[in-house]
């Protein structure tokens, strides 16, 4: 996934993404403790994708933090 794809997203939607892919991994690795993947680099795909979106997420904080700012 891209991060310009994420940023059309809204800060709900970020944070049920972010979970899934977390959920994801966990169960990846869990499963790659047992046996053998048979993609062993979605591990890795999955761990940048969620460093994707908690980027994206600050994005967003900053903005409407600046925004906040600006207002007062």
């Amino acid at each position: 996934m891209e991060a310009k794809e994420l940023r059309e997203l809204a800060s709900e939607e970020l944070d049920q993404k972010l979970n899934e892919l977390r959920e994801e991994l966990f169960k990846l690795r869990l499963r790659a403790s047992v046996t053998r993947l048979e993609n062993p680099a979605r591990i890795r795909q999955l761990r940048r994708d969620i460093a994707r979106v908690q980027t994206v997420k600050r994005e967003f904080w900053k903005q409407t933090a600046g925004a906040k700012e600006e207002s007062r």
